[in-house]
């Protein structure tokens, strides 16, 4: 039988606020972080409409659209746009419970990273909580595939992630990498990975009303093989990173930290988001774990109590 070890869930120990433009809206909006009771999970908070319908809950079964960004929405359809460098920043930094308040309907992009969110946690402070933190471990594996895309999630005893992309352009090409999650590495290895787009497709976005925000200041551009960013790269293989960092944030919409191993190839935010709902709908290929115990895969409501009552 395994011996229960204590592992505490966390919060901000003050909250802190910043204040940046949406990637697609291109509007100004502010944002802050606050502490959260244990079992709230990472909740979102629209100040700026009706307060009985502003809460919309961080979780995999909340999103509405993935094509250039995560997007969650609760019941009464209240949005919260391009939410995944800032939850990948929580979850890399090991914040389980906080609330994220906004005046608009979109986290800032920032330099389009997840680095100033981490400098925003690692500001207003990390604290232990009074409650056993809560982990999803996968048990067996799950694949899906989309013709040449595949992701998959199989057993692992912490977060590891491998990524493959393959682009038609001789400035990304095809890159790789492998990730492991223990303290330090998101901020040292992957948090400072921009978000990246090709000048051949601003106009289109721009006229469907995507990327209205978006510049050299908060993304890599990339027109054919040269990088237009003056900088340059902040990695050789930034790109891969970005798409890394990306899938920890899709992760995170699981609502406990995961312990498995994430492969993607070409993958995006639609297929991460699908893979969840594969392992969810499999009651044999999960669990939750508690302290290095496992409990038996529970009613979905009760995944993080404090949100969905809210919510």
């Amino acid at each position: 039988m395994s011996k229960f070890r204590f592992e505490p869930q966390t919060t901000l120990k003050h909250s802190i606020s910043c204040t940046g433009t949406g990637l697609h809206s291109g509007a100004k909006v502010n944002m802050a972080l606050h502490p959260a009771e244990p079992g709230t999970g990472v909740l979102f908070r629209r100040i700026d409409v009706e307060a009985r319908t502003a809460t919309v809950p961080a979780l995999f079964d909340r999103v509405t659209a993935s094509n250039l960004g995560t997007t969650i929405s609760n019941a009464e359809g209240i949005s919260v746009v391009t939410v995944e460098h800032l939850l990948a920043a929580l979850y890399g930094t090991g914040v389980d419970n906080a609330i994220i308040e906004l005046d608009g309907p979109e986290v800032p992009i920032m330099d389009g990273s997840a680095a100033p969110f981490v400098m925003l946690v690692e500001s207003a402070g990390i604290v232990h909580q009074n409650a056993p933190r809560r982990t999803l471990r996968v048990l067996k594996k799950i694949e899906l595939r989309d013709g040449d895309r595949m992701v998959s999630l199989t057993p692992a005893d912490r977060l590891t992630v491998n990524f493959e992309i393959d682009f038609d352009s001789a400035a990304v090409c095809h890159q790789s990498g492998d990730f492991l999650m223990k303290n330090g590495t998101f901020k040292a290895q992957l948090a400072r990975a921009r978000t990246f787009g090709f000048l051949k497709d601003v106009d289109m976005l721009r006229a469907h009303g995507f990327a209205l925000g978006g510049s050299l200041d908060n993304a890599v551009v990339v027109d054919d093989d040269k990088i237009l960013n003056e900088d340059g790269l902040r990695y050789p293989d930034e790109f891969v990173r970005h798409k890394m960092l990306d899938a920890i944030g899709d992760l995170s919409l699981a609502g406990a930290r995961v312990e498995g191993h994430f492969c993607g190839i070409r993958s995006g935010h639609s297929l991460n988001n699908q893979l969840l709902h594969a392992l969810f709908a499999d009651s044999s290929a999960w669990c939750w774990s508690f302290g290095g115990v496992d409990s038996p895969a529970e009613n979905m409501k009760w995944m993080q109590p404090a949100a969905v009552a809210m919510a």
